[in-house]
């Protein structure tokens, strides 16, 4: 059975958290991880590409010379594709790329980034994440405690799940360069993949072990 480092951040205690076999300890799978990113990152995809068809460009209402009798080539507007200055012809359109991949696959994904990042000793349980007030100070403190600090003074590349994150939680790391934070319920392997470290509250554990199970 899987474990992850455990911490307890009021009180500095640390220790083991067993963790479920079927959600952190499965063989990365690399096509579901390549499916969940490209799904991902094709939702970002703003689409706003155009190019102007025959019927957009301006001009070209009046036939160039008659049909017949000339010796040129028959045509009919001098917009169409075929000349300069003319309309594109299949040219793209603005468009959606997103697209939905069936649950199986997104939480197989999820489970193959979770289980890689805990083999690669990227994650990390807390019990809870204590903040009485949004104080960046605070966050970064406990971040330092935990061990994700970096030398620089600066925090690269974290993402801190809770089941519901707090207001507080939200508006501490807001102003953390490379701090993410993150529900279960809008947790992606994108997400996960992307961080160096994984910080997850122990409900949060158990909320993902319920969902995740196949």
């Amino acid at each position: 059975m899987p474990s992850a480092p455990l911490v307890d951040i009021a009180s500095g205690n640390r220790g083991e958290r067993p963790l479920s076999d079927a959600v952190f300890g499965v063989r990365p799978n690399p096509h579901l991880l390549y499916e969940a990113v490209r799904q991902f990152q094709a939702g970002l995809r703003r689409g706003t590409h155009a190019t102007k068809t025959r019927a957009m460009v301006s001009g070209g209402g009046k036939k160039p010379w008659r049909q017949k009798g000339t010796g040129r080539a028959q045509v009919g507007s001098s917009r169409n594709p075929l000349w300069r200055k003319g309309g594109t012809a299949f040219g793209p359109q603005p468009r959606d790329y997103a697209y939905r991949l069936p649950g199986k696959i997104q939480r197989g994904a999820l489970r193959s980034a979770l289980s890689k990042r805990l083999s690669e000793g990227g994650l990390t349980v807390v019990t809870t994440l204590p903040l009485e007030s949004p104080s960046t100070k605070t966050l970064r403190s406990q971040l330092k405690s935990i061990g994700v600090y970096e030398k620089e003074k600066r925090v690269q590349k974290v993402l801190v799940v809770d089941v519901k994150p707090s207001r507080e939680l939200v508006l501490s790391a807001r102003n953390m360069p490379g701090v993410q934070v993150s529900s279960v319920a809008g947790l992606t392997t994108h997400a996960v993949l992307a961080s160096r470290q994984v910080i997850i509250s122990e409900a949060a554990v158990l909320r993902l072990e319920e969902r995740l199970v196949p």
